[in-house]
């Protein structure tokens, strides 16, 4: 019964994606529905709910919203233009594939990803006239980047949410994902790129990005590097100080600062100095573009805020002890459960997003049972998430109209892509937890 319940709650999402209704309100929807049908009492929905709500949010909200600020002060003060800048300078002509790779990634890390790619699509254009290479030879690795970090790496909203749903831990997560993510990058950047670079496109005349962008003042590099990339380095630095250092002053100074909350806090806090006030914006600018931000994320963490309403729905109708079972009945290991259901769900959903945290209500179960390691889970629902990108991802036709691909070139390179990076993720994800 319980797993008829969970089909008819993802054909009830699916259908209701179809019909464009917002995920925030069908994920509600199918909430309420699955714990009616679960044989809950009505009061009980309601309190799960309000639990759901509180258990998702507490852990999530201001990582989320910091992690918006961060970018979106990074992108309106130049410094993401002028790491994109620096490092294509830096590495020359003849390796512009890996210097588009490194630039998204680096992009990747602090911006969501359709800020990411808007910002770096003339950058593409522009090398591709230059140099004189194929367009999607350049674009691949750029888009390749942009996407594993997405998929595989706080802050974004996503793992961020798997991260609380799994109660995984935030370090050792970004950690694990760096050493999945830098191969797969590879692999499905400018390895694929090579295989694509016969792929001819035609612009039209007067294509928006065909002509140079006009030159504007930008901030430093240094500082651009520095500020976009610090909670990386917080986080990373408390990982290595919690597992290497002696007990002492600096030592919780260290694990204070990586915690994700406080690093971005911190970041946030500087790069208002640094790209704001200090640069001349003033501060009524700089809360302009803070708000800004958060007005621009306000939907995902709606979103994310009613995928852990059903959560708790199914772990408060008991469903998750039949889950919890399930995979082990049909032998199936949990981490490799956990990437086909989200896979399963990005294929129907077509939102990266949304089949990651419509999964999480499914798999949670197994990381809670203590048999498979929630930080890896995290990492197996993340990739699964991206797999088989086709018609119904607004990603899809954001690749296909800006770089003015037919279906057919689309479908070889952006579909191709996405699953190249959740197959080698999943890879990856599951060589490491022979090790861990």
């Amino acid at each position: 019964m319980q797993l008829l319940v969970i089909a008819l709650a993802v054909l009830i999402q699916i259908y209701l994606t179809t019909k464009k209704v917002s995920p925030f309100l069908s994920l509600l929807i199918i909430a309420i529905l699955s714990g009616l049908l679960l044989g809950m009492d009505p009061a009980d929905i309601a309190r799960s709910m309000e639990r759901g709500v509180a258990n998702t949010l507490g852990g999530l909200a201001l990582i989320i919203c910091l992690g918006a600020v961060l970018g979106k002060l990074l992108e309106v003060s130049g410094a993401a233009e002028r790491i994109s800048g620096t490092l294509i300078n830096a590495f020359g002509p003849s390796r512009v594939q890996w210097a588009v790779l490194v630039t998204g990634f680096l992009i990747g890390i602090p911006l969501y990803y359709n800020a990411g790619f808007v910002i770096l699509v003339p950058l593409v254009f522009s090398i591709s006239r230059r140099a004189g290479l194929p367009l999607l030879y350049v674009a691949i690795p750029m888009a390749a980047s942009l996407s594993t970090t997405h998929c595989f790496l706080p802050p974004h909203p996503s793992p961020v949410f798997l991260v609380n749903a799994f109660k995984a831990n935030m370090g050792t997560t970004l950690i694990y994902g760096l050493i999945i993510t830098v191969p797969v990058v590879i692999i499905a950047g400018p390895l694929l790129g090579q295989f694509l670079k016969k792929v001819k496109v035609e612009l039209p005349a007067g294509h928006s990005f065909s002509q140079a962008a006009p030159v504007k003042t930008l901030p430093a590099a240094l500082p651009s590097f520095l500020l976009g990339l610090l909670p990386v380095i917080l986080i990373t630095t408390s990982v290595v100080a919690s597992n290497f250092m002696q007990e002492g002053l600096v030592r919780k100074v260290l694990l204070f600062a990586g915690e994700p909350t406080i690093a971005l806090l911190i970041s946030v806090l500087a790069a208002v100095y640094v790209f704001g006030v200090r640069a001349g914006a003033g501060m009524a600018v700089t809360m302009k573009w803070l708000n800004e931000a958060i007005a621009g994320i306000a939907v995902i963490l709606l979103i994310i805020t009613a995928g852990g309403v059903f959560k708790q729905v199914l772990q408060d109708s008991g469903t998750d002890k039949y889950i919890a079972s399930f995979s082990s009945r049909w032998n199936l290991p949990p981490l490799l459960f956990g990437w086909i259901v989200a896979a399963l769900l990005r294929v129907a959903i077509g939102s990266a997003t949304v089949a990651g945290i419509t999964a999480a209500g499914v798999v949670t179960p197994l990381v809670l049972s203590g048999s498979v390691s929630p930080e890896l889970m995290v990492l197996a629902v993340g990739t699964g998430s991206v797999f088989g990108s086709h018609v119904n991802d607004s990603g899809f036709w954001m690749f296909k109209e800006f770089f003015n691909l037919s279906m057919k070139q689309t479908f070889l390179s952006w579909s191709v892509m996405e699953t190249l990076i959740s197959l080698l993720g999943l890879a990856g994800v599951l060589l490491l937890d022979l090790f861990i």
